[in-house]
């Protein structure tokens, strides 16, 4: 089966595969260009040309060679006489790709180096065509096993894995790691009504947090109830920050920072008066995409969360801060490649700026939920020590296992959630994700007073 299908994959003039060079166009996306790879998935024409079964393939290519890049890199070098010069980087991640072949997806190699070869040749770099070969026979002969011996650690970049064992210790690290080094193949689903129906007619397992869990086996668009607006896609973790805001219904709720959209459309469908912002206008236009599929209503403003106010303060509101989404990692193996530590400090600044814009568009009494898809402190409880040290109006509620279904081990010591990647792995895992819960002091006095002037709420967007 495998031979019958790398054979009708082959160009009969160029002799490169299709879905090879499309993985190899990815790779250099990512890592030359720094574009994420959904992104590149999406603009990349010749994507969009292939069948899915191509497509998947190209795909899976490319994201097995990220997750486990830093291994693939180690095996590569020790099958090479010298290193490769700097200057031949379009060398080196033709190489990723096909050893992600050989020592990951166990393709047999005359496909995988004939076409290899040819790919380096198509690229104008002939005089490594002969090294092309040597080094991929060479992995192919000595090193398919060697791969799975290498330390978890070493798939990462030493920024990254560093602050994660400083953080949690080596064990727990480790075991995140390893989990993060897993293909996620579960698709989870947030229901607007009735999850035991949809559980069944989707053959889907209910999460104690009642997030809707199935395998990953078709296109999603092609499942029942999405085109008529029955569910959306979104995470377990991610749906959790929406629960601890308690009874929404006839509240108004502001969403900073709101695209996708998966918090937004939980809000309406609990019938908050929803006010979605986000700074740009692609992501609202997605936004209201999705409100319009799910059928749901919701005010939606393109503006900067960080200047913005609304006209009066309101009751709640949900922050989900930009962030260095390293507890996503599993699911989108190009971040640890497009981040550096710097990126970190950066963020954490916007975050502590977007605390302050929430504590000011609250009314005393009101809910603030904090969150971030990250495992880092930096981003997570230590902009809530910051937030406390420069605020006394502000008081932490924290959360109890009851919210999340008796999941106990996702909230830490200080009562919030924090989920990670080795978390809940009898069901497949779950993102990392912190949440902290925070209460504005009825005796509050806002510094810049607003206007409590409550306007008719319109749905119209």
């Amino acid at each position: 089966m495998i031979k019958q299908y790398l054979n009708k994959n082959f160009s009969a003039t160029t002799r490169i595969s299709a879905p090879r060079k499309v993985a190899f166009d990815l790779l250099r996306a990512v890592l030359v260009k720094k574009m994420r790879l959904s992104d590149a998935l999406i603009n990349h024409s010749g994507n969009a040309k292939l069948s899915d079964r191509d497509r998947n393939f190209a795909r899976s290519l490319v994201a097995n060679s990220l997750r486990r890049l830093g291994h693939i890199d180690q095996v590569i070098n020790s099958c090479l006489k010298r290193p490769l010069p700097r200057q031949a980087s379009i060398v080196r991640d033709v190489l990723r790709i096909a050893a992600t072949e050989l020592l990951i997806l166990n393709i047999p190699p005359y496909a995988t180096i004939h076409s290899a070869v040819n790919l380096v040749r198509s690229q104008g770099e002939d005089q490594f065509t002969t090294l092309t070969n040597a080094v991929l026979r060479r992995i192919d002969r000595e090193a398919r096993g060697v791969i799975n011996t290498l330390p978890a650690f070493q798939a990462l970049p030493k920024w990254l894995t560093k602050i994660l064992r400083q953080t949690y210790g080596e064990d727990i690290a480790m075991a995140m790691v390893m989990a993060m080094q897993q293909e996620s193949i579960m698709l989870d689903i947030t229901v607007k009504t009735n999850p035991a129906y949809w559980a069944k007619t989707l053959g889907a397992k209910i999460l104690p947090t009642g997030t809707l869990r199935r395998k990953i086996d078709s296109r999603i668009d092609a499942l029942l109830g999405f085109n008529e607006g029955a569910w959306w896609v979104q995470n377990t973790a991610a749906a959790i920050p929406v629960q601890l805001l308690g009874d929404v219904r006839g509240k108004t709720v502001i969403d900073l920072c709101a695209a996708p959209g998966g918090k937004t459309a939980q809000l309406a469908a609990r019938l908050a008066n929803v006010i979605a912002v986000d700074q740009l206008p692609k992501r609202v236009k997605q936004i209201n995409n999705n409100l319009d599929r799910l059928q749901l209503a919701a005010k939606c403003i393109i503006a900067d969360a960080t200047k913005w106010r609304p006209q009066f303060q309101i009751d709640a509101l949900l922050l989900d801060a930009p962030c260095s989404a390293t507890g996503l990692i599993q699911r989108h193996p190009d971040i640890p490649w497009l981040k550096s530590q710097g990126n970190i400090s950066k963020m954490a600044i916007i975050q502590d700026q977007l605390l302050n814009a929430a504590f000011s568009m609250v009314k005393p009494g009101g809910i603030i939920i904090f969150s971030t898809c990250s495992l880092l402190r930096e981003e997570g409880s230590e902009r809530i020590e910051a937030l406390f040290s420069r605020n006394p109006y502000i008081t932490r509620k924290p959360i109890t296992s009851n919210e999340i279904g008796g999941l106990s081990e996702l909230i830490n010591e200080d009562g919030d959630l924090l989920t990670r990647p080795d978390h809940l792995a009898h069901y497949g895992g779950i993102d990392g994700f912190y949440a902290c819960r925070l209460i504005k002091n009825e005796n509050c006095h806002s510094i810049s007073r607003m206007t409590i002037k409550r306007q008719y709420f319109t749905s119209n967007r």
